[in-house]
């Protein structure tokens, strides 16, 4: 179950848009250790890459509706997390941003709250109150529209695990401004 996609009449998109996806994962989030849970659901293959083909919002909420209730139907040995990638759909980041809210109140209706959170990802995304060019947005910067939707429970047991965790952020931010954007060209050749 986990590296499918939603039905794809595009092989190709699929390859371009997950490739790139399980590159960045890869080399950034897992390789600069931007995320130190990442990388045991990747080796134990419990994250799933689903490709929307969505081309509004009430379609994503549609699809978002699906993976929580795939991920609430399934255990997580075999699926702990998935990143829900939307390519045509919220390309805007400030559309994105506002749709979260949609987002949270979807999973509160379905009484998924404190079950289910979502992480936001996008190639244009920047913390309140930084600056667009600012390297640490890159922390949270996907090649395209991405959700990732956790369960709590595997954050909670992450945390437990790995001393300090509210430290993570300001790290993350102190290893981009290492790599600065040179560095972050770099990791990309």
């Amino acid at each position: 179950m986990p590296d499918t996609l939603y039905p794809c009449t595009d092989p190709i998109l699929a390859e371009r848009v997950i490739g790139a996806t399980r590159e960045w994962l890869e080399r950034a989030v897992i390789g600069l250790n931007l995320c130190p849970f990442a990388k045991s659901v990747v080796v134990k293959k419990q994250l799933r890459y689903a490709l929307s083909l969505a081309s509004d919002p009430d379609q994503l909420l549609a699809e978002i509706e699906a993976e929580l209730t795939r991920l609430a139907t399934t255990d997580p040995q075999a699926l702990d997390t998935t990143l829900l990638i939307h390519p045509h759909v919220l390309t805007d980041f400030l559309d994105y941003h506002f749709f979260l809210g949609e987002v949270d109140a979807l999973i509160r209706n379905l009484g998924y709250d404190g079950i289910f959170q979502i992480a936001s990802l996008h190639p244009q995304y920047e913390f309140a109150g930084s600056d667009p060019d600012e390297i640490a947005n890159y922390t949270n910067r996907s090649p395209y529209p991405t959700l990732h939707l956790l369960r709590e429970s595997s954050i909670d047991r992450a945390v437990a695990a790995f001393p300090h965790a509210e430290s993570i952020y300001q790290r993350n931010i102190e290893t981009m401004e290492k790599l600065g954007p040179e560095g972050w060209k770099k990791l990309w050749e």
